[in-house]
């Protein structure tokens, strides 16, 4: 039903697309391959002028087509006017769970492929203003974009949510986000703690003066509320380091894969059941 209706959405909205079903696990057992090393890819002669490095946007997604209708175009007219090769990906949860944000971000890591050698894991509903925010290669180490002096919301100093860019390698290195995240909120602390743990510098951006107007802030609380609930031992759980999951025991399915086209934009849509075991963390459900 949620694809249904997310597709319904699309064509309504007027997206131009076209794709394939794809019906797979990462593995047979339905656990991600081990990750392999990421080789630059050579880049088309015309494209040299943009450097080596391509870019993966990573965006976790649930129903918020309106949202995705500003941003898959303004962010790849922002990438292009700064020369940063890029691929947005859209990883979509059509199954009945609870949103994990964690888990999406993920999925779209496994899913980006070797053809991109960093990430931007980026809130749909945040939208850079100032051309001076850098998002190139991270080299140094994990770039976080939306630094608490810049974000219009979270202003905390361990903050890393929002847009925060990575290499590949280093994200393999943390082993990815925890899959505990079920509901909104808490996913992006545990994974400063990761970032600490595996000995990663974090980066933010130097001599931005435009403060807390550098984004564009389009999330409308009124209409799309936050599942804020805490569930059974959330709780007290939430605070908690998980120091065995991540990219290693991820499961899901991607139910299908389209290409589309954003006022000329281009995208890659993935609808993505997640897996949950309700065991471990009960709180994939309100019930």
């Amino acid at each position: 039903m949620c694809l249904i209706v997310g597709f319904s959405s699309l064509v309504w909205l007027q997206l131009t697309c076209s794709g394939e079903d794809m019906s797979r696990t990462a593995k047979e057992e339905n656990l991600p391959q081990k990750p392999c090393p990421h080789e630059k890819q050579p880049v088309p002669t015309e494209e040299h002028s943009w450097g080596p490095h391509k870019l993966a946007i990573i965006v976790p997604f649930r129903e918020r087509f309106e949202e995705l209708l500003v941003f898959v175009p303004y962010m790849h007219n922002f990438l292009n006017q700064k020369k940063i090769l890029h691929k947005i990906f859209v990883i979509n949860q059509v199954d009945h769970y609870r949103f994990n944000r964690a888990s999406l971000i993920n999925v779209g890591f496994v899913e980006s492929g070797n053809d991109t050698d960093y990430i931007a894991m980026h809130d749909v509903d945040l939208l850079p203003l100032n051309e001076e925010l850098d998002y190139g290669y991270p080299e140094q180490g994990p770039f976080h974009v939306a630094a608490p002096e810049l974000h219009p919301l979270y202003h905390y100093k361990t903050y890393v949510g929002g847009i925060l860019l990575l290499t590949k390698q280093h994200y393999e290195m943390c082993n990815g986000m925890s899959n505990r995240f079920w509901g909104w909120g808490r996913e992006d602390d545990e994974f400063y703690r990761r970032l600490k743990g595996a000995g990663l510098q974090l980066f933010r951006p130097s001599d931005i003066k435009t403060g807390y107007e550098t984004f564009r802030h389009i999330h409308d609380p009124a209409w799309r509320k936050r599942d804020q609930k805490r569930v059974a031992s959330q709780k007290q759980e939430q605070f908690k380091v998980d120091r065995e999951g991540g990219l290693t025991n991820l499961r899901y399915r991607v139910e299908s894969k389209q290409d589309l086209t954003i006022s000329g934009a281009p995208c890659t849509l993935l609808n993505v059941l997640l897996e949950c075991d309700q065991m471990e963390t009960p709180w994939c459900v309100f019930s």
